[in-house]
């Protein structure tokens, strides 16, 4: 009698046994599944972020900036002497032959790259009468800072000029956690603001 019992009960225990396996196989492969997808998740966001954040084209600064009819871009040759004073300005060498701008005469535009931590930011800045008029944060690639490319913080260029000791006229506010991301943008604008003062002076000279 306990062995007719005991067999119906080996039975329960065996069909228990093989649920209990499926369901543990179930649930491996629900996190073996969740794995791969937060796997190609994050290799699709880091790819996303290294390709950078394209908050405007150059195109479209420069329609904004010349009323839909930017005038064509001109070449600014990298003489030795002006690679040298850059190099004095903004502690690296401007690598290139040539550099273009814009100019109609009246304001001068520049689309230019500094490094922030590890990758460039792309700015677009035009100068008027020797001061900063407009800087645009074009394209931001950095993980970190990108603070810096909103209107708070890029308006405070406006109407700033390069003093004697080709500083800027007035002290940039920064922002915690994005001080090399404030002190490339201070960079492109005291660059942009000895470039256009460079080619205003060759204008004038008979």
């Amino acid at each position: 009698m306990d062995a007719c019992l005991a067999l119906p009960n080996l039975g329960i225990e065996l069909i228990t046994a093989i649920v209990f396996h499926h369901l543990n196989f179930a649930r491996a492969s629900m996190r073996f599944l969740f794995a791969v997808i937060t796997s190609f998740w994050l290799t699709f966001t880091s790819g996303a972020a290294q390709a950078g954040s394209v908050l405007m084209t150059q195109d479209q600064f420069l329609q904004q900036v010349f009323d839909t009819r930017p005038p064509a871009p001109t070449a600014l040759w990298l003489t030795k002497d002006i690679k040298k004073n850059v190099r004095s300005l903004i502690h690296r060498d401007l690598k290139g032959l040539r550099l273009r701008y814009w100019d109609d005469g009246v304001q001068t535009a520049w689309i230019l790259d500094e490094i922030g931590k590890t990758k460039p930011i792309t700015a677009g800045l035009v100068i008027q009468e020797g001061k900063i008029s407009q800087l645009q944060v074009l394209t931001y690639r950095e993980s970190h800072g990108g603070e810096v490319r909103y209107p708070f913080f890029t308006d405070q260029f406006k109407g700033m000029s390069l003093t004697e000791s080709s500083r800027l006229s007035e002290g940039v506010n920064g922002i915690s956690g994005a001080t090399l991301s404030v002190r490339a943008l201070t960079k492109t604008a005291r660059l942009a603001l000895w470039l256009d003062g460079h080619v205003r002076a060759l204008g004038s000279t008979p």
